[in-house]
């Protein structure tokens, strides 16, 4: 008994020397535990690289590691991919005059303050939206605006100079063309089955950062009466828009191309979560215009219309507690010459009914100048029909 104990002894001395051997000159063989390193001991360098196995780092210690090329669920980066080729940045600049060398000493600049002295240089930025792989490009007007040059920079880094094709201040829309050609143009979608709660892309270049892809919902559709624009039909949106973002695309989650990013609500500067986008239709129906007659071409009668409300109503003893009301006529315009009155309640224009001021207007500006329309209107409680003669809009200054 007492052998075979020694003997027993003996193999276990052995197999426990040769396994601290086998740790210490191959620690990477398999079944053997990772070798623990003290932090302040440092392996000596052999002249070549450890090898680590997948699911390790180079100390040997196991870790998780996800697939590689894989999208995050939700994730909208080929929306992205397919919106921001055709997304530009707009540089433009207007000189005014000829300065004087002595106007460019910062010392002197001191005592201008805000002010710009002649023959200064003003830059704005801004973005554009590539709609034609002929060079046609969508932005806001007051990105361009008086512009003396204007030159984009094109998503890959090309700069190109631009011309002015035609605006029009009234949609605060503008077309520029480049002559660069083979472009890659956004594909238009389809804003009137846009609805709150749709998930949406903003992309463009605020403050100059670069490119710049943000993320939100549509907060609301038809926004109006925000005295930004004459012509107001704006998608509302949180998704973050801020200075240089003006005449970027808002697009849906399929790249595809839902309105121009135009303003913000801010006392700040700054995005709080209110932009506006003016609608694609729109944008597409001024850029139709402004292309093949070089300008928007509307219709004008010449009146100024308020909505009605009931204290309006009760004020003056008005039959209809909502509707347009003419506040007044242009002298010697179409309406005063066909006989409509301050104090005439519109109640259809062309057959179509007029229940707003915006309404009214949409529906005037689509007449075409020079034919006739007929309105409805309501003149001391009685209704009256009136044939207009239909002017031009004139441009606003």
């Amino acid at each position: 008994m007492r052998r075979l104990w020694l003997l027993f002894a003996q193999v276990v001395t052995v197999a426990l020397a040769l396994y601290f051997v086998a740790v210490a000159l191959r620690p990477d063989w398999p079944g053997l535990p990772p070798r623990r390193v003290a932090p302040d001991r440092v392996a000596p360098d052999r002249g070549e690289p450890d090898r680590v196995e997948p699911g390790q780092v180079a100390s040997g210690v196991p870790v998780l590691q996800a697939p590689g090329a894989q999208p995050a669920p939700g994730s909208y980066r080929e929306a992205a991919a397919r919106a921001m080729p055709a997304v530009v940045n707009i540089l433009a600049s207007t000189q005014r005059g000829q300065a004087h060398p002595l106007l460019r000493d910062p010392l002197l600049r001191r005592f201008f303050g805000d002010r710009l002295p002649p023959g200064e240089q003003r830059s704005s930025l801004g973005s554009g939206v590539i709609v034609s792989p002929d060079g046609y490009i969508l932005t806001n007007n007051h990105v361009i605006e008086g512009a003396d040059d204007i030159e984009v920079v094109l998503a890959d880094g090309r700069k190109a100079p631009a011309r002015l094709v035609g605006s029009d201040p009234e949609t605060d829309l503008a077309v520029i063309r480049i002559d660069v050609r083979k472009l890659p143009a956004i594909v238009l979608g389809n804003d009137e089955a846009v609805r709150v709660g749709d998930v949406v892309l903003a992309i463009g270049n605020p403050f100059g950062v670069g490119q710049t892809v943000t993320l939100g919902i549509v907060s609301a559709v038809g926004r109006n009466n925000l005295h930004i624009n004459e012509f107001e039909n704006f998608i509302q949106t949180d998704a973050a828009i801020n200075f240089g973002n003006s005449g970027g695309a808002l697009v849906d989650t399929n790249g595809n191309l839902l309105g121009i990013n135009s303003a913000i609500y801010s006392q700040g500067g700054g995005s709080v979560g209110i932009g506006f986008a003016i609608p694609v239709t729109t944008a597409k129906a001024v850029m139709e215009a402004i292309i093949g007659h070089g300008a928007v071409v509307r219709g004008w009668i010449g009146i100024e219309t308020q909505d009605i409300t009931p204290e309006l109503a009760d004020s003056f003893g008005l039959a209809r507690q909502s509707g347009t009301i003419i506040a007044g006529v242009v002298r010697n315009g179409p309406a005063d010459r066909a006989g409509l009155l301050p104090g005439d309640i519109v109640l259809t224009v062309a057959g179509k009914p007029a229940a707003s001021t915006v309404e009214t207007l949409k529906l005037i500006s689509q007449l075409a100048p020079g034919g006739k329309a007929t309105m409805t209107v309501m003149r001391k409680n009685r209704a009256a029909t009136v044939d207009v003669t239909v002017g031009k809009r004139p441009r606003p200054q």
